[in-house]
């Protein structure tokens, strides 16, 4: 089943990042988080298997530009898309994607403390 499959991938990655947590959203979504703050969901939108991770704002047209990809839905604006995983993504790329979101949600949480300077 593909949703096992990517779902695996991701634990596997996961594993490697520190604080990274699994839990289910939405009452099917799975979702990996750090610090409480979403980095990755496997979930369904309109019928496709999509693996939605935060790339940013500024990266978001590299992203769309590819048709596998769409702007994520409701966080879409904060600079996150998602991945249609029918497209058969490689491990390596889901494995980027992932790693990359958890970064960027990461560090958004520690800027983001009160009292703390701002890069």
């Amino acid at each position: 089943m593909l949703r096992d499959y990517f779902l695996e991938e991701l634990r596997n990655v996961s594993r490697d990042l520190p604080g990274a947590e699994e839990t289910v959203k939405w009452g099917y979504d799975i979702v990996f988080q750090v610090n409480e703050k979403m980095f990755a969901i496997i979930g369904e939108w309109r019928g496709d298997l999509c693996l939605t991770v935060k790339v940013g704002k500024q990266a978001m047209g590299v992203f769309l530009e590819d048709s596998r990809y769409f702007e994520a839905p409701y966080v879409g604006k904060h600079g996150w898309v998602s991945l249609k995983l029918d497209s058969a993504p490689a491990a390596e790329e889901v494995s980027e994607l992932v790693r990359g979101s958890y970064e960027l949600v990461r560090d958004s949480k520690r800027r983001s403390r009160p009292g703390q300077a701002r890069r």
